[in-house]
Order: structure tokens, then C-alpha cells, then sequence
């Protein structure tokens, strides 16, 4: 085989140098001889056929034509070149099992290239699945309560005992004082006492045993609803039970109801049962009685209940007191004497709050003097008292009843720009704003839009929808709602009456009004008799 200078000049043929001297050819001349030189006695070595030669190691092992110098090499000829060997494809080691990276939380299982594990022990049958369950359960139960206190929250008493009796059929659930109390009060507020007696006897037939919280709230809910008897079979219960005896709360919340129903010889005979019993009056006992003689016009009555506050270092005189009086005022649009007793209470240390200008606002916009209300509004932002959802509704009621439909909608869009949520009341003042105007479609919009709102519709809601519906003249529309409103459990009040009465009056429909009072002759006698 040629030495690997003759096959390199037979590939690529020297060009000639002009430039390089004759030293430096010399010097390369015998760093040549001494790489191509082979020693005496050398025999190449037989070539591995699994690696092929390379023109490095032929000059290595090639010796140049019996000692010939390199030049001579290059001149002789050069045999012909054997064909390569195709090189044996290299067989590719096999890969080492990867190593799984488990998660925290996992199970580590084993694997092939992790370290022998012990024989898992034989798991308690279900033992995982119990677990699981008792888990979901768990969470299924945390899920519904909180739609429980939604429920209540939104005043949706219906919805509220469907999902109170679904948790109840669950064998992990069992409810406390506090469901019961929050359930009793919330079918008071919305004019199911019969249903909370029922609630109140189902609580006492499962073994909880009844306490004065629990009778104070079932008797609240027949006194909101003026069924005084009832609400007096409940004291007197009360009063057989060692442990369920009446407290300065029940005495309160039975006094209002009378004080509600004008019954002052009862709050007069409460009051000396109280005494008998040490049970002393506190400052929220004499502001329903306060309020009482307010609402009733007994103004003389209502300044010695004041003084007797004033006296009496246990109940004296509070924010709520002075609340009272100028909400008295106010209501009656006695715009002088409300500012007269603000003044008066200002003189007592009584320092206003956000709903006393709330009072002042709105007794200002009924008498229209909308300049005292903007002044009110300013002197809020002045001391940093924040507008409320009730300040927005008495300005939106103001312009409301003047059929200022214009001014309305910028308060009411201010309102929502401001984060402020509106309630029934703002919808109640937009609808009976819109059909003063005569905008009958708009108060179809504001009904669209209290529903997407999820507003509760109580009573005071579809009053204001039948009466614009009666203004509009739709009586048919106004049969409508009248029966949705029975069909929701809504009682219907001594205003709603009215304005079905005034409606059918209006178009000679005596049937219809005879028919209203069949259904309900005790409210609908009194209002045909007016």
C-alpha cells in the first residue's frame, strides 16, 4: 500500500510555492522522512477488518518501498485501492430503565430500576373507598349548608326549607340552634308563622331541646304577623318551662306587636308583668314604645317616655331614639320640628350617623326642597359618611314621585357606577317613577332587570307592578301579577286591595270586586267601605 504521502499528493497534487525558501523545505523534507521511515525487521500488523484504514495509520505502517525517502515514494506508482469493508453496524446498548418522578401525594409504586420493595400488606377491604366517601360527603355537605345560608341570606324562605329538609334526610348532618333560629326568623320576616310552628315542632319531635331564644323567635314570628293571640299562648308557655323562661327580648318583641296594633292597655300590663318578675326595660324596650306614641300622634305621651330615658341612667336616649323621632317627623313632613329635635339631641352628645342624613334626605325630597337634600348629600361627603344603597333611594323617591323620570335614571346610574346594590325599594321607586311618566315600557325593563338581579319581590314589589299596571289601564296584565303573587306565597295587604278595588271601580267591574271579597272580606270590607 502507498505511504500516506503518495496518496495524499494523489488526491489533491502539490502546487509549487514561490514564497517558501529552501530551509523550510528541508525541514519539511525530513519531518516526512522521519514519520514514513520504518525500522528494521518491521512487519505491519494485520489490520483489523472491523476498522478500516485510514491514510494516517497506513503511513504509520506502510514502509516506503524498502527504506525509500518519501520523494522517491511519490514518484513510484500507486497500487490500486481495495474496496472498504462495510463497517458492521455497532449494536446500540440498551437503555437503563427510567426512574419515575412521582408527585407529592402519590403513591410511589415500584419499578424496574428502583430498589426491590416489600410485599405491600393485603389492604382492609374498602377501606379507601369509606374514605373517599366519607370525604365527598363531607364537602357535599359544607356545599349545601353554604347554599343554605344563601338561601336565607336572599330571604327565599321556600328554597331555604327545600334545601334544610335535603340536608336533614342526610344521616351525617345534624342541625343546631343557631339553623333554627336564623329559619324561625326568616319565615317571621316573610309571613309563614304557620310554617314556623310547624319548623318549631318537627325541632322539638328530633330531640333538641327548645330554649328562650328559640319560643322569642317563634313568638316574633306570629307578633310580625299580628296574631297577638298566638304570640300570648307562646309567653305562657314560656312561662311553664324552668329553663325557657321569658327574658327582657321576648317582653320587647311582644310589646312592638302591640305597640303595632295601637293595643297600648297591653304594653301598659306587660310593662307591670315585667316588673313583677324584675325584668327590667332597656333602651331598645322604650324605643318601640317611643315609636309607638310617635306613629300614634301621642306626642305628649312619647316626650314623657323621653324624659323618663333621659333620667334613667340604665336606658338612656341613643342614635336609635333620635332615629325614631326624626323618622316620625320626617315621615309626617314636619321638616321644622324634625330639624328642631335634631337640634335637640345634638344637645344631648347624640351624634348623627349615615342614616340619620339618610332621614334628613328623605323628609327634604318629599317636601321637595331639593336644595337642603343636595346640602345634606355634600355635608356626608364632607365628613366622609359614605352614600348608601338608602341614601340613592330616597333621592331616587323624590324624583320619583314628581314623575322626574329623567333625573331618576342619572341617580339610579350613578348608583351602579358607585358599586352601590340595589334592593326592592329601588325597584319599587323606578317602577312607580316610570308609570307616573307614563313610560309603561321602561317599567316592563325595570321589571327584566329586577329579575336578572335576583331581587326579592315581596309585597311592596307587586304592589307597585299592579299599579302601574292599573295606571296603564292593562287590567287583564294586572290579574296576571295578582296571581303570581299568590302563586309565590306573597300575601297580598290592605294597599293591594285598594288598588284593585280603585281599578275595577274605575271600569264598573263590580264582579271582580265582589270576587276580592269572597277571597278576603275582612280587607277588602274595610277598603269598599272607605
Amino acid at each position: 500500500m502507498a505511504s500516506a504521502c503518495s496518496l495524499s499528493s494523489f488526491l489533491s497534487p502539490p502546487l509549487p510555492c514561490p514564497s517558501r525558501n529552501e530551509h523550510s523545505s528541508h525541514l519539511a523534507s525530513a519531518r516526512v522522512s522521519v514519520r514514513c521511515a520504518a525500522p528494521l525487521g518491521y512487519r505491519p500488523r494485520r489490520r483489523e477488518p472491523s476498522h478500516p484504514a485510514t491514510p494516517s495509520s497506513s503511513s504509520r505502517r506502510g514502509g516506503g518501498g524498502g527504506g525509500a525517502s518519501g520523494r522517491g515514494a511519490a514518484v513510484a506508482a500507486p497500487p490500486k485501492p481495495k474496496p472498504k469493508p462495510k463497517p458492521k453496524p455497532t449494536p446500540t446498548p440498551a437503555p437503563a430503565p427510567r426512574k419515575r418522578h412521582w408527585k407529592e401525594g402519590e403513591f410511589p409504586g415500584a419499578s424496574e430500576g428502583s430498589a426491590p420493595r416489600p410485599p405491600p400488606r393485603t389492604p382492609i377491604k374498602n377501606l379507601k373507598k369509606k374514605a373517599d366517601d366519607r370525604a365527598a360527603a363531607a364537602a357535599w355537605a359544607c356545599t349545601v349548608t353554604e347554599a343554605l345560608a344563601d338561601r336565607i341570606q336572599k330571604r327565599q324562605w321556600e328554597d331555604a326549607l327545600e334545601v334544610f329538609e335535603m340536608l336533614r334526610e342526610q344521616p351525617f348532618y345534624h342541625p343546631k340552634e343557631g339553623t333554627y333560629m336564623k329559619l324561625l326568623i326568616l319565615l317571621g320576616k316573610s309571613g309563614q308563622p304557620a310554617r314556623a310552628q310547624q319548623l318549631f315542632d318537627s325541632m322539638i319531635e328530633e330531640g333538641l331541646q327548645p330554649t328562650s331564644g328559640l319560643y322569642t323567635a317563634l313568638l316574633a314570628a306570629y307578633s310580625r304577623n299580628d296574631l297577638l293571640d298566638e304570640a300570648y299562648q307562646v309567653l305562657n308557655t314560656m312561662k311553664t318551662l324552668p329553663l325557657c323562661q321569658p327574658d327582657v327580648y321576648t317582653y320587647s318583641t311582644l310589646i312592638k306587636a302591640c305597640v303595632d296594633a295601637l293595643r297600648f292597655d297591653l304594653v301598659d300590663s306587660l310593662y307591670k308583668e315585667m316588673d313583677e318578675r324584675s325584668i327590667h326595660p332597656n333602651t331598645v324596650t322604650q324605643n318601640i314604645v317611643l315609636s309607638g306614641y310617635g306613629k300614634a300622634g301621642k306626642f305628649d305621651e312619647m316626650e314623657r317616655v323621653l324624659s323618663g330615658m333621659l333620667e334613667n341612667s340604665s336606658c338612656r336616649p341613643d342614635i336609635w331614639s333620635m332615629n325614631i323621632i326624626l323618622g316620625l317627623f320626617g315621615n309626617m313632613s314636619q321638616v321644622e320640628m324634625m330639624e328642631k329635635w335634631y337640634e335637640k339631641f345634638r344637645e344631648y352628645g347624640i351624634e348623627p350617623e349615615t342614616r340619620t342624613f339618610n332621614i334628613l334626605i328623605g323628609a327634604y325630597g318629599k317636601r321637595r326642597m331639593y336644595d337642603k337634600m343636595s346640602a345634606v348629600m355634600e355635608y356626608m361627603r364632607k365628613l366622609a359618611f359614605p352614600w348608601t344603597t338608602s341614601t340613592y333611594n330616597n333621592v331616587i323617591e323624590a324624583f320619583a314621585d314628581v314623575a322626574d323620570a329623567k333625573n331618576m335614571e342619572l341617580a339610579f346610574d350613578q348608583m351602579r357606577a358607585e358599586g352601590m346594590k340595589a334592593d326592592t325599594k329601588t325597584f319599587c321607586c323606578l317602577i312607580n317613577g316610570f308609570s307616573n311618566a307614563g313610560l309603561f315600557h321602561k317599567v316592563v325593563s325595570s321589571v327584566k332587570l329586577a329579575e336578572r338581579l335576583e331581587i326579592t319581590k315581596n309585597t311592596m314589589f307587586f304592589n307597585a307592578v299592579i299599579s302601574a299596571c292599573a295606571k296603564a289601564g292593562d287590567l287583564i296584565e294586572m290579574d296576571r301579577v295578582f296571581k303570581t303573587m299568590k302563586n309565590r306565597h306573597c300575601e297580598p295587604d290592605a294597599m293591594t286591595y285598594s288598588i284593585l278595588v280603585e281599578a275595577y271601580k274605575k271600569e264598573g267591574m263590580r264582579d271582580k270586586i265582589y270576587d276580592l271579597e269572597q277571597e278576603n272580606p275582612g280587607l277588602v270590607g274595610t277598603v269598599v267601605a272607605a
